[in-house]
């Protein structure tokens, strides 16, 4: 399955370089920072849990889930074009007092068209949680596939679906289980990080307590496979586990030069 966002640091790409690394065998699969979800819809595990700490986004998975129909018949009210006056209309829904009373469905459109008509797919909020990408200027974005969300909702019916910290859903994972695990980057320099995907960002105290419970999911016999960033901190953490590195076409520059391969990394304990 393809997935239906585009999404800052999504594994589309390197899907072929995680499925060589992935284990041999393994029993439920895991994924608690699904975002954009190249993995799981990739790899379509028969028994799968995904997370995710952003509710707009989770909220769009459910939607799709249970009202796939409901959801293309909104995006095809007229109201979701691609024009500066429109996506800045929308783009400030969020700052309405009702917003969280919004219609699921209403909600998981907008999240749809603003990752498909900002820039770069870019999901980033400021400190008071408001969406703040800006427009991207395409001349002419696939908003939606109506195809490839039934696609999608006909799996999302046979796994389980969560919102929230990351901690719980590594508690449920068991020995044999399979957690495959992509949380926001260390970042390379003090201008490269992106922290902003939720208010209140992530920083290497996060790192940390992540490497804790990884150490604790080894522990436990559960497999798990991390990517994160080349930064020597990341290299630092998990020096006792296998580290692969990858090759990864990554920028959010808006300049073709600006965009280039970098070293990611694939860490296992298997």
């Amino acid at each position: 399955m393809e997935p239906i966002l585009k999404w800052v640091g999504g594994k589309r790409q390197l899907l072929n370089s995680i499925s060589q690394h992935l284990p041999a065998n393994y029993n439920h699969y895991f994924e608690p920072f699904v975002g954009g979800g190249a993995v799981v819809f990739g790899l379509a595990p028969v028994e799968a849990t995904i997370n995710d700490f952003n509710q707009e986004l989770i909220n769009l998975y459910l939607v799709v889930r249970d009202f796939p129909t409901e959801l293309i018949q909104e995006l095809e009210c007229g109201l979701y074009i691609n024009s500066p006056e429109a996506f800045y209309h929308i783009r400030g829904w969020d700052k309405d007092e009702g917003f969280h009373n919004l219609n699921p469905i209403k909600k998981a459109a907008r999240t749809l068209y603003l990752n498909h008509t900002c820039f770069n797919g870019l999901f980033r909020v400021n400190a008071k949680g408001f969406f703040n990408t800006p427009f991207g200027r395409y001349k002419n974005p696939t908003i939606y596939s109506a195809k490839a969300i039934r696609e999608l909702s006909t799996y999302l019916k046979t796994i389980n679906i969560y919102t929230g910290d990351y901690h719980p859903i590594l508690d449920l994972a068991k020995e044999g289980d399979f957690v495959y695990i992509d949380p926001p980057y260390a970042p390379l320099s003090a201008t490269s990080s992106f922290t902003s995907y939720i208010a209140g960002g992530w920083d290497n105290d996060e790192q940390v307590s992540l490497r804790d419970a990884c150490n604790m999911l080894n522990e436990r016999g559960v497999l798990f496979m991390q990517s994160n960033s080349s930064a020597q901190l990341i290299r630092d953490l998990y020096a006792d586990y296998t580290i692969v590195e990858i090759e990864a076409r990554r920028s959010l520059s808006a300049r073709v030069d600006g965009r280039h391969n970098v070293i990611e990394l694939l860490i296992t304990n298997y």
